[in-house]
């Protein structure tokens, strides 16, 4: 199995779609006011927005994108104006991460974990 897209909701299209784009991902359908899905700059994986009346509350999901250079990366769109929560800070966890919401408070989580996101040194053997 792999995993292919995340969607998410948005009460905002053109917002969200200006938003994503300025992200680097490149958009790939546009279906009517409702929904629209970018392929992701690095893989053949996708990222689509879908249009809702209202927006959940509570944490939501979190959707991580992986970046190989994360500190350029995120000095560039913060040079484009996209303002970060937290910016890239070494995790316990063994991943440097950087924090964000998109325009309808939607969590990104900008990463790089190298070989620790599949082999941490805890992983599960069998």
């Amino acid at each position: 199995m792999k995993l292919n897209q995340i969607t998410v909701p948005t009460i905002n299209l053109e917002r969200s779609l200006e938003f994503y784009q300025k992200l680097g991902l490149q958009l790939i359908v546009k279906s009517t006011e409702k929904y629209a899905r970018f392929l992701c700059p690095d893989n053949n994986s996708t990222f689509s927005l879908h249009v809702v009346d209202a927006l959940g509350t509570g944490p939501g999901v979190y959707v991580y994108f992986e970046c190989d250079d994360l500190d350029a990366y995120v000095n560039s769109l913060v040079g484009q104006g996209i303002k970060f929560d937290e910016m890239p800070e070494d995790r316990s966890w063994l991943w440097r991460e950087a924090r964000l919401k998109d325009p309808d408070g939607n969590q990104l989580i900008l990463f790089f974990a190298g070989e620790n996101r599949i082999n941490p040194p805890w992983r599960i053997t069998e």
